[in-house]
Order: C-alpha cells, then sequence, then structure tokens
C-alpha cells in the first residue's frame, strides 16, 4: 500500500540523516546539561542563564554548579559573573574554570581582550565551541548550565548534537517578533531531540517606581499563549525592573545580592 510506502521511505530517510550525526559523547565529570536559548538577541537570555545556574546552587549547597558562555561573538558571562584573567592550565592541557559565587565558569570571554572583536568564519567558531566543551577541567558537576547564542545556528546545532542534554530553556519577552524566534528555536529542539523544559517570559511588566502603575512595554502574555500552542510550562515570568539590569551588569547577580527582594 501507499502508505507502508510512505513509512519505508520514512525510515530510510532518517536511517540516512542519523548517519551524518555525529555520536553523542558525554563531558566528562558532568552530569546533567541545561542549555538557556533564545531565538533573538537581547530578551535577557544571559541574565537569565547566570541567575538559573546562581538559583541551582543556592537552592541546593551539596549541588556543584558550572556556567558555559557558548555565545562567541558576544560573551557576557565574565562581566555578569565579576571574572577576569586568563584560565590556567592543567598538567594535561585543559582550562581550569575561573570561579565566583562557587559557580565555575568558562568563556570566550576569558581568552581574548574585553574590547577585541571576535572576527571569525563559521570554522573558527566551531572550533572555539568544541574546544570550551571538551578542553575544559570541569572537575565534579551536578548541573552545568551553557548560555547559548542567540538564533538557531551551527553553534546551536553542534552542542545539540554533540553532548547529551538534559533539556532546553527558552527565553522570550512577549513581543511578536521575538516569539516567532522563540517559537523556531522550540522547533529547533525538538528536530535535535532536545526536551525543552519551559518558555521563561522576560521583560513582562514594568512598573513605575514612584506611581507603582504597570506598563506592559512589550505586550501582555505573548509567551503564555505560545506555552500553550507549542504544549509547554511557563518556567518563569520575570518582570523588566532595573535591579535586575543593574545586579548584572556590576557583576553581582540579582540572586545573589538580593535574594529576598521581588525582582
Amino acid at each position: 500500500s501507499s502508505s507502508s510506502g510512505d513509512e519505508a521511505l520514512r525510515d530510510k530517510r532518517a536511517r540516512i540523516l542519523s548517519r551524518g550525526l555525529p555520536k553523542q559523547k558525554p563531558i566528562e565529570g558532568v552530569k546533567q546539561v541545561v542549555v538557556v536559548a533564545s531565538g533573538k538577541g537581547g530578551v535577557g537570555k544571559s541574565t537569565t542563564a547566570v541567575n538559573i545556574a546562581l538559583a541551582l546552587a543556592v537552592n541546593d549547597s551539596t549541588k556543584e554548579v558550572g556556567l558555559l558562555d557558548a555565545d562567541i561573538y558576544g560573551p557576557s558571562i565574565p562581566k555578569m559573573m565579576n571574572l577576569k584573567g586568563n584560565p590556567e592550565l592543567t598538567p594535561k592541557n585543559l582550562m581550569r574554570p575561573l570561579k565566583n559565587y562557587g559557580i565555575a565558569c568558562m568563556s570566550m570571554g576569558f581568552l581574548i581582550e574585553e574590547a577585541a572583536p571576535v572576527v571569525w568564519r563559521g570554522l573558527m567558531v566551531m572550533s572555539a565551541v568544541e574546544k570550551l566543551l571538551r578542553q575544559v577541567d570541569w572537575g565534579q558537576l551536578d548541573y552545568l548550565v551553557i548560555d547559548m547564542p542567540p538564533g538557531t545556528g551551527d553553534v546551536q546545532l553542534s552542542v545539540s548534537q554533540n553532548i547529551p542534554i538534559a533539556g532546553a530553556v527558552i527565553v522570550s519577552t512577549p513581543q511578536d517578533v521575538a516569539l516567532l524566534d522563540a517559537h523556531k528555536g522550540a522547533e529547533m529542539f525538538k528536530k535535535v531531540h532536545v526536551p525543552v523544559l519551559g518558555l521563561v517570559q522576560n521583560m513582562s511588566v514594568f512598573q513605575c517606581p514612584k506611581c507603582k502603575h504597570e506598563t506592559h512595554i512589550f505586550g501582555a502574555d505573548g509567551v503564555r499563549d505560545l506555552a500553550k500552542t507549542l504544549g509547554l510550562d511557563i518556567l518563569g515570568d520575570i518582570p523588566l525592573h532595573v535591579n535586575i539590569r543593574e545586579t548584572c551588569d556590576s557583576g553581582q547577580p540579582v540572586v545573589i545580592s538580593q535574594p529576598q527582594s521581588d525582582a
């Protein structure tokens, strides 16, 4: 029948495609990998990744947590985690992560000057990502949080296909143009068989510090609507708050510096 023929063709395609995929190999010493992604830049993905990593460590002090900045062109973890300097090398020629607030961190930002642009073609970027994944001595980690670059390109595919990932967290503002890209990000993870743990709605509402009036600058509940469409959970609803921005810019993220605040 035509349906069994279609099924056989689909199976054949799947077998051919799977041959071209790299075999997933765990990162030595790392139990669980969580990636924080966004379709669009500027939605607060790195801020969210930093505070997730810190929250995981604060919620259970027995857990060891690492943070990998996979954004080669625009690394922001060094500034947000208040870290500077070059990683030391172990006798096995592996890079030692820099540590602050108990979190082991690795970033391209530790390997180049702060103001130096990374003017590289794709192959060099992929080589750098491979080094950040495989040539770092993480020790023993319960969780490694990976701050992904925005979009659905080479880096996202390479990370997703090379290492086993426990789940992805997708960050978006409620704005329509951000939601379009967040939807694409969710579909990409589905295609590479990475479970999406849920969505984070960031910059959801701005409250005037004087009169307390609330304004939905980027629209209301757009991410909640997308989550319903995709059948995913909303993991958090984060306001547009000056404290969240200021604390990350000063290298003292809000989870650590103001743990009791509303933000």
